[in-house]
């Protein structure tokens, strides 16, 4: 009988397993590697970026730009008269009964302006802390968008669609350009306010692309995220063990069925390791100085907008490559808190301090010129008044305003105009889809060549619309 060779006893998967480097090791590297090279099909960088980053401050609720930023002298004189028909022939709004019972009248705001800066940015008493960096920042008042209902109003916004399951723009950036952060999510959500908003996970999640670019909500307290700590009595050197197992489980499965979700599933175990310790870190606000926790305010000490404002830096440092905060309750109809009067007022307070703080902290550290801020939320609010117990506004898609700084956009621009009621653009009209396209443009890509195949066709964020609004570039 010849003698036995060993080598006939190992399978393929003792071999992958036991190789120097193992086929976990392979698979991994791979997959991490395509993450930030995963739209090369696409261009990945098609020009040179102007941003690496994006902070996203999204005001769920659809904030009143006629309180805030879009000051109407006409709408004061014609204070609670009739608005005229050809305003509203045509047009729906999401509270139809509070229109149909009788010709709603206009509704001027009792809130004082103010010129702010060199560049005279014409801001609300409600926003005295933002008109110190007036002249870091540009309003964009001429905003529209398609949708009228908060749930789908928030995914459109975010996606460029209203129907849920397609990838948000923290994904498609993600997955276009991959992220600088190896210990931390490349895209992040961190949430504040009363309640979560509405549209919920579908704001953030990556729809058809692989979920590894998904949105990764972060506490600001506590755990970072749950479930995330080592469980008492585990060594490191356990639970490496078992990572590493799992880990190769899955590669050979990889191997077997070339699932990409698999490959995603790899690198959440592996990103879930590293964070056991950078998330900790991350919320560990002991070594931020005094001067720096004062500027945001005493808010910073606790879970809130303005704590998640500082996060924001300080994930935008370490490599982050897109964070989203969602702060709720603007949604101000009138009635009970919901209102224009004491309403507004405590959203107000609780984001315009961290707002001017964060533009501030940015620009003190080199960061703003690369880091792009966005301010705004999924609609605006109309000039007429609902038929409520207290001062309110209907839900209003072809006229809002927003604001941008940093990341290559023009420092202290007044951008679009408005009617003498502040119901439809007519100067420079920015669609939610030229925005997308802007945005992708400051981050080196072409709105029109970031794509993903999906049930036949070729997705985008923007769709088969959207210019790059080329008047707010620097």
């Amino acid at each position: 009988m010849p003698d036995h060779n060993p080598l006939l006893d190992q399978t393929r998967r003792h071999f992958f397993k036991d190789c120097a480097i193992g086929l976990g090791g392979i698979a991994l590297s791979e997959m991490l590697n395509s993450s930030n090279a995963q739209a090369s099909s696409s261009g990945g960088l098609h020009h040179k970026p102007k941003a690496k980053n994006v902070i996203f401050l999204f005001m769920a609720g659809g904030p009143s730009q006629l309180d805030l930023f879009d000051e109407k002298p006409e709408l004061t004189r014609w204070h609670a008269k009739p608005i005229p028909q050809e305003f509203i022939k045509g047009k729906r709004f999401a509270f139809m009964d509070s229109f149909s019972k009788e010709t709603p009248k206009l509704l001027a705001t009792p809130r004082k302006f103010k010129k702010y800066g060199q560049s005279g940015a014409s801001i609300s008493e409600l926003f005295p802390s933002l008109g110190t960096v007036a002249d870091d920042i540009t309003i964009v008042r001429s905003m529209a968008t398609n949708v009228f209902n908060h749930a789908p109003a928030k995914v459109f916004m975010n996606s460029g669609s209203a129907q849920f399951g397609r990838p948000s723009m923290g994904s498609w950036v993600t997955y276009g350009i991959g992220s600088e952060s190896k210990n931390l999510p490349g895209f992040v959500v961190l949430q504040s306010g009363p309640r979560g908003p509405r549209g919920g996970s579908a704001c953030w999640a990556s729809g058809f692309l692989p979920t590894s670019f998904q949105g990764v909500p972060l506490r600001g307290s506590g755990e970072p995220i749950l479930n995330l700590l080592t469980p008492k009595g585990i060594t490191e050197k356990d639970q490496r063990h078992v990572i590493d197992a799992v880990r190769d489980l899955n590669s050979v499965r990889l191997l077997d069925s070339g699932d990409p979700e698999i490959a995603s599933r790899i690198a959440s175990y592996e990103m879930a390791h590293r964070m056991q310790s950078s998330a900790p870190e991350l919320i560990d606000l002991s070594k931020e100085d005094q001067r720096t926790l004062d500027l945001y305010g005493p808010n910073v000490s606790k879970p809130s907008f303005a704590r998640n404002c500082l996060l924001a830096r300080r994930l935008v440092e370490r490599g982050t490559r897109f964070v989203q905060l969602y702060h709720t309750d603007w949604d101000h109809h009138g009635g009970g808190d919901a209102n224009l009067e004491t309403g507004i007022e405590k959203v107000c307070a609780d984001v315009d301090r961290p707002c001017a703080a964060l533009i501030t902290d940015l620009k003190q550290r080199g960061l703003l010129d690369d880091t792009l801020v966005i301010w705004g939320g999924e609609f605006g609010r109309t000039p007429m008044s609902e038929l409520r117990e207290t001062t309110g506004r209907n839900h209003h898609i072809d006229a809002f305003s927003m604001w941008l700084a940093g990341g290559g956009i023009k420092p202290g621009a007044h951008f679009g105009k408005t009617d003498d009621f502040g119901f439809s653009p007519v100067e420079d009209r920015v669609h939610v889809h030229d925005l997308h396209a802007t945005i992708l443009h400051l981050l080196g890509i072409d709105h029109l060549k970031l794509t993903y195949k999906f049930q036949g066709r070729n997705f985008r964020l923007t769709d088969v619309h959207g210019e790059v609004v080329q008047k707010l570039l620097a």
